[in-house]
């Protein structure tokens, strides 16, 4: 079964970026050291990081996201979604309007202008048909920004949900559940690391 999987670190006073975040200060004021984890080479961290990544089938992401990592100190060949550990998947960015023009023309972009769940459906076939051709059961990963995840859970379309909480307050930035709605969540996972805490739960 394909899950829909919302993978998002966020500091402790809930907030996925710093302050002014946007192209060229992606993870806003401060935010850097929210994706410590990512980068420290702590072999736990490292683990979390790579069966993620590995489970990949299609990835979803929002336009102001793109816009961050399409800029020219976004991603590159050395830094980007499993740049290391697979090779890239799908990826598909909600948008009211496509870019006229982009940066990483090697990766498999989809813009959709029809809304999250359609982007989630088609991200859901596409992670299916690279199941079936790895013989490999596969995710889609909800990326973000955090207005994106926190839609996807608060309308049901999230199956799983990942935090990786840093240790840092950052008091101000784009926060994860700006508009939240009551929802039921099991926690199945829970593993605390010097620079983060992993947990997992499913959405109910």
């Amino acid at each position: 079964m394909t899950r829909i999987v919302a993978d998002i670190t966020m500091s402790l006073d809930g907030f996925v970026t710093g302050p002014n975040a946007g192209p060229g200060n992606g993870l806003g004021d401060g935010g850097e050291a929210l994706h410590r984890w990512v980068f420290a080479g702590d072999p736990a961290d490292d683990r979390i990081l790579q069966e993620g990544t590995q489970r990949s089938g299609a990835v979803v992401m929002g336009r102001n996201l793109f816009d961050v990592i399409d800029a020219p100190d976004g991603w590159s060949d050395e830094l980007g979604y499993g740049a290391h550990e697979v090779g890239r998947p799908p990826f598909f960015a909600v948008t009211s309007t496509p870019p006229e023009r982009r940066r990483l023309t090697n990766l498999d972009f989809t813009f959709v202008t029809t809304g999250l769940a359609y982007a989630i459906e088609q991200a859901r076939a596409a992670a299916q048909e690279r199941s079936a051709a790895s013989g490999r059961e596969l995710d889609v990963v909800l990326m973000g920004g955090g207005a994106l995840i926190g839609s996807a859970v608060a309308a049901g379309l999230v199956d799983v949900l990942s935090l990786h909480v840093s240790p840092l307050i950052l008091g101000g930035g784009d926060p994860l559940f700006r508009d939240a709605v009551r929802r039921e969540l099991v926690q199945r996972d829970v593993l605390v690391t010097p620079y983060a805490t992993h947990l997992t739960y499913e959405v109910g």
